[in-house]
């Protein structure tokens, strides 16, 4: 179980920092194939579109999660957490997010991704 926290950890740091960095090369290495994505404005993207919408560089800066809280449920595993970052402006702002994995043939990939702000 501790190897499993600790791969989704590592897994929810990856996931953020791509977030951030709009690294695409990494989301494709960790979205699995059936993977969706309700975004704060309430549209929801399949995986095709969430790389495409991540490709484009994000205006936010200093994107961070905290109060992380992970729930391991055998090959299912639910991640909570809030996030701080910076708008264009310099003003702080808040969200949060909830995303499911799935273990797929020994590796875990995102399955849905809920973010709201």
């Amino acid at each position: 179980m501790s190897n499993d926290l600790d791969e989704l950890t590592k897994l929810n740091r990856d996931y953020v920092a791509s977030v951030q960095n709009s690294d695409v090369k990494r989301f494709d290495e960790i979205l699995a194939a059936d993977f969706y994505c309700s975004n704060p404005d309430k549209s929801l993207v399949d995986r095709a579109a969430f790389l495409q919408q991540t490709a484009k560089p994000v205006a936010i800066k200093n994107l961070e999660a905290h109060d992380v809280k992970i729930r391991v449920l055998g090959d299912f595993a639910i991640i909570h957490a809030a996030t701080r970052y910076t708008m264009p402006d310099g003003q702080q702002a808040h969200g949060r997010y909830t995303d499911c994995w799935a273990r797929q043939n020994g590796k875990w990939l995102a399955v849905s991704a809920h973010v709201s702000r």
